[in-house]
């Protein structure tokens, strides 16, 4: 597979989109203890590695490609979902 496909692939997921909505919510019942950023980051980190690790164990790419795609596919999914939250606080008196 190439990257393109990879990455739709991996940005298309519904289980990494939840994962990723689950990590903006629960940040945000933590913010005031944990911070924002550091948690999100961790996190994004933790669902861009665990996923293949777990679902894509026989896969033909290497592993370390699939990790990396995961990150950029994360962040953005991160990018989208941080965007509709700004938006729908902005709109909301």
């Amino acid at each position: 597979m190439t990257f393109g496909e990879i990455f739709t692939a991996q940005l298309f997921d519904p289980f990494r989109l939840a994962l990723i909505v689950g990590l903006v919510l629960t940040m945000l019942r933590t913010e005031g203890v944990t911070g924002r950023w550091a948690p999100l980051a961790l996190g994004v980190a933790f669902v861009a590695v665990i996923i293949p690790l777990t679902t894509q164990r026989g896969a033909p790419e290497p592993m370390w490609e699939l990790i990396v795609v995961g990150l950029v596919a994360n962040l953005v999914l991160l990018a989208v979902v941080m965007a509709i939250r700004h938006l729908v606080l902005r709109i909301m008196p």
